[in-house]
């Protein structure tokens, strides 16, 4: 949780890395967003749109996520 000091007055930028990290861990999952070979960036950005309606339909739909395990994949 992010405070807001008393002696800002106005609009003020918070801090919330934590908002972005979050959002490219969910787009890294996507096999082919996880490297970077789209050549035009129009393309790419048509890719991060169809992770994220899959993304949140899946949750809309009440699916739960299921995760990799690291550790059974490096063994």
């Amino acid at each position: 949780m992010v405070k807001r000091s008393d002696d800002v007055k106005g609009f003020h930028v918070l801090p919330r890395r934590w908002v972005v990290e979050r959002t490219f861990g969910w787009l890294t999952r996507c096999r082919r967003l996880c490297r970077d070979y789209e050549r035009r960036t129009a393309h790419a950005e048509d890719l991060i749109k169809m992770a994220m309606i899959r993304l949140l339909a899946a949750r809309l739909a009440g699916h739960q996520t299921r995760y990799r395990n690291i550790r059974s994949a490096m063994a």
